[in-house]
């Protein structure tokens, strides 16, 4: 099985396991623990950042696998401010070299972060996987997981 169908797989696995879920963070939940376990040992930290409702303009830790991470991250500061920022997708292959980079972990090298859309299309959250590899993720991971998010908000 290539990576793209591999993504593919575990795009039905998780819309299948949320089908009819409410709680967002459940959802959120169960996708980082499915890939986290899908994607070891290249996915070092798997989780999400999600928009704070009483700081919109901050992001605050949500479900993750993974080693702790950071608590808050400013909208535009570090690879998931940036995201938060743009509302686009993002392939970091050396976090080291990324201006503002957050070292929430020193083991990770590699970083890449897709945002999450409510249906009304306002960011939601964002997706942040790390890689304690250099160059981890390419453009089949950015589309698999830009996939995977744009369902994670349809109950």
């Amino acid at each position: 099985m290539d990576k793209a169908e591999h993504y593919r797989d575990l795009k039905a696995e998780i819309d299948s396991v949320v089908a009819g879920e409410t709680s967002v963070t459940a959802r959120y939940a169960t996708a980082a623990c499915i890939l986290a376990q899908a994607m070891a040992p290249r996915f070092f930290w798997t989780g999400f950042y999600v928009v704070d409702p009483l700081k919109e303009a901050e992001l605050v830790v949500g479900p993750y696998q993974g080693t702790l991470g950071c608590l808050r991250i400013p909208f535009g500061k570090g690879v998931c401010g940036h995201v938060a920022a743009t509302g686009e997708p993002i392939i970091v292959a050396d976090v080291h070299a990324f201006p503002g980079h957050i070292a929430c972990d020193s083991a990770s090298n590699s970083e890449i972060v897709v945002p999450v859309f409510d249906a009304e299309g306002k960011l939601a959250a964002v997706l942040d996987v790390d890689s304690t590899s250099l160059d981890a993720f390419d453009e089949v991971d950015q589309a698999g997981l830009v996939a995977i998010c744009n369902s994670l908000l349809i109950a």
